[in-house]
Formats: structure tokens, C-alpha cells, sequence
């Protein structure tokens, strides 16, 4: 039986073939022509006014953050994060400096938890809130969207997991201030290393380009260029050196746009693929935990589910040939990196997703006998677990 794997050849052999050729070829391999490119192809398809490629989906995440900081928007320096995550959506905030909270997830989509969320912003009301849409699923975004309006909240969306995902005919990333989304090899598409930040937002746009790449000018519209010169007394010369925020260097290559723009050629076929193998789990697994969302169109990330032997069942699976892991961190606050307050404790269904939460394979080249087979064993030596 060959494994079952939770990626499988998200670049293919032509398209590896295909960027060894256009390599060899002499073209430029760092950040230039093809990368814009790339981010043009990429705005207009997910439906956005700009794009910025960085070098992963966790730097989209520090970029979206930073750039909300310098922007000069926020009031404060507190922010919401969801206790089911990654840690690389909630360690920007941190890095940065801002007293993060972290909100309980639903019982059904898994995203944050409406009513935990106002509970944290009548408390200490934060200037930023970033969400995560768990594997793929969207947030309750109709309570979100009022919370965030009477609290003055800028809103930003971890995406990483839903790169195709829709609600309302948008897709997901797009619904807020800004979204990121990852191209790491076992996502949806990849660029090997590398990530997406989308925004409608022209002046956070600006601002994005610039900490992406040092601080500089050099990426910025002339007219933006021209009013930062002109603001500083910078001459044309000194320019080429001159640092305008504190930035970073997040950038990709010219090499890995090569191979999005590829990439974005199957996207939309990867994405439903990914989408009928999600509702083939959920028709062979009908006694465990599914997740449930206003998701229109679900581009699934990974089938999640509660069980109550994990370990047994994960040996089980290993001992097949399958792959599985915990459904992402479970709860942010159990790792040891976080500092936890006693607020954390309150935590509760994160803590059950930490516990209980197990993921299975989905990618768009498992086929039904895959899935079929993966469910086999998982109906055999899992017990279920749902939210109490």
C-alpha cells in the first residue's frame, strides 16, 4: 500500500521541469519583473485591489501586523487572537510589543467564538483583532463585522489554511483590512517557501511594499516616493539608501513567482478536488465531530475532527502509512512559549481541540479509494468526542 500522505506533489514534475528550464535560461532568480507579475495574477484572481509576495505565510502574518502599527491607525497596543491558531499568527503581536488576548473558538467552524470576543473587548478593548479561518472554514464573519464596528477594531484574517475558501461570493482573506496566505509546500499551491498578502487598502499597500523590503522607497508608486523625498529633504542620490519605517527583509524570489504563477493555473481545480474529499470524509465518518460553517464554497485544508484516543489512533494510522497531526496548535495558551494568564483557563473548548483535535490528509491528488481506506481504519480504532 503506498502511504498516504498529507501532501503529495503540490509542484509536479513538469512544473519542476519546467522552472529548471527558465532557470538555466539565465533569467533573473531575485525579486523583480516576474514577482509583480505574480502578484498581479494573484489580486485578480482572488478578487483583491493589491498583492505583496513575501518569502512564507508567517511573514504575511508579521507584515500585516507591522504595517497596521506604522500606519499610525491603531490607539493602542492590545490585540485579539484566536487560542486556536498557529504560532506565527499570534508571535508578531508579540514580537511587536502589543498585550495580546486570546478568544475561545466556536463549536461549530471552530473560528473565534463571537461571544467570548465581545466579553474581551468590553473588558480592554483592543485596537486589532486578527482571526484564523481553521482549515478552511470561515469565521462567524456577520457577528465579527459588528463587533469590530462598535469597538472601532481593524480586522485582519489569517488565511493560510483557506486559499480558495469563499463566503458571499468573496473570498476568504479578502472580507477584512487585509489577509495573508501560505504557499509552503504543504498547502494548497506552493511556491516551495513563500506567502501572499492581499489588501484593498492602496495606502497600507504602500506602506507593506516598503517594510517588506528594508524600509526603502525603491517599491513605492513614483508619487509616494516623490511626497517621502520631498517630507525628508532626501536628494535622488541619497534615496537609493534611505530607510523611511523599520523594516525587514520578507521578500521572495523571482525563482518561486516562477512557479505561482504556474501554481495559479490549477488552483481552482486543487481547490474543488480538496472540496469533494472533505464531504467524502464527512459521508464516511457520520458518528465523529465535524466542522460546520457559512463557508459557500470550502476549500478544504485538512478533514479535523475529535477523538478521544488520539495517540492510539495516531499509532494506528502511522503504523498504515498514514499521515495525521493534532488539528493545528489546538489551544496557543497550553505551548510553552506562551505566558499564560489565569483568563487562559477559561479557554474550554480550545482546551477540548487541544486534547481531542486530530487532522487527516486532503489534497487534490488523494483519490476516493484514499479516503475510503483512511476512514476504514479511523472508523475501526477511533472513539468519538464532540464538545460537551
Amino acid at each position: 500500500m503506498k502511504p498516504i500522505l498529507l501532501a503529495d506533489e503540490t509542484i509536479s514534475q513538469s512544473e519542476l521541469e519546467s522552472t529548471a528550464k527558465w532557470m538555466l535560461a539565465g533569467n533573473r532568480l531575485t525579486k523583480s519583473k516576474v514577482t509583480a507579475t505574480f502578484e498581479n495574477k494573484f489580486a485578480n484572481w482572488i478578487g483583491s485591489k493589491h498583492a505583496v509576495f513575501v518569502n512564507s505565510g508567517s511573514s504575511a502574518n508579521l507584515l500585516m501586523v507591522a504595517t497596521a502599527m506604522q500606519s499610525g491607525r491603531l490607539r493602542n497596543k492590545v490585540a485579539i487572537a484566536p487560542a486556536v491558531s498557529w504560532v506565527t499568527t499570534v508571535s508578531p503581536l508579540l514580537h511587536l510589543g502589543f498585550d495580546v488576548r486570546l478568544c475561545d473558538c466556536d463549536p461549530s467552524g471552530l473560528g473565534l467564538d463571537p461571544e467570548h470576543l465581545e466579553e474581551l473587548c468590553k473588558e480592554n478593548p483592543p485596537s486589532l483583532l486578527i482571526l484564523v479561518h481553521v482549515l478552511g472554514h470561515v469565521n462567524k464573519m456577520q457577528e465579527i463585522f459588528r463587533i469590530c464596528q462598535k469597538y472601532d477594531i481593524i480586522l485582519i484574517e489569517d488565511s493560510c489554511e483557506a486559499l480558495g475558501s469563499e463566503y458571499l461570493s468573496r473570498k476568504l482573506g479578502t472580507l477584512s483590512t487585509a489577509g495573508s496566505f501560505s504557499f509552503y509546500y504543504g498547502h494548497h499551491i506552493s511556491t516551495i517557501e513563500g506567502g501572499m498578502v492581499v489588501t484593498d487598502d492602496s495606502e497600507l499597500h504602500q506602506v507593506m511594499l516598503s517594510l517588506r523590503s528594508h524600509g526603502w522607497s525603491r517599491d513605492l508608486s513614483s508619487s509616494k516616493r516623490d511626497f517621502l523625498q520631498k517630507q525628508f529633504e532626501i536628494d535622488d542620490f541619497t534615496n537609493l539608501y534611505t530607510f523611511y519605517y523599520p523594516g525587514f527583509n520578507l521578500r521572495s524570489t523571482d525563482l518561486q513567482a516562477h512557479l505561482g504563477i504556474q501554481q495559479l493555473a490549477k488552483i481552482d481545480d486543487v481547490s474543488k478536488s480538496r472540496s469533494i474529499n472533505f464531504n467524502r470524509y464527512r459521508m464516511n465518518l457520520p458518528n465523529f465531530f465535524t466542522q460546520e460553517s457559512h463557508t459557500n464554497f470550502l476549500s478544504s485544508f485538512a478533514y479535523g475532527t475529535l477523538i478521544k484516543n488520539r495517540e492510539e489512533v495516531f499509532l494506528t494510522l502511522e503504523n498504515n502509512q498514514i499521515e495525521s497531526r493534532p488539528l493545528i496548535c489546538g489551544n496557543i495558551a497550553r505551548h510553552p512559549f506562551w505566558q499564560s494568564r489565569p483568563e487562559d483557563k477559561n479557554l474550554i473548548r480550545a482546551n477540548t481541540v487541544h486534547n481531542y483535535g486530530i487532522y487527516l490528509p486532503n489534497h487534490h491528488n488523494l483519490t476516493e479509494s484514499d479516503i475510503d481506506k483512511v476512514c476504514e481504519i479511523f472508523n475501526e480504532s477511533a472513539i468519538p468526542m464532540n464538545f460537551s
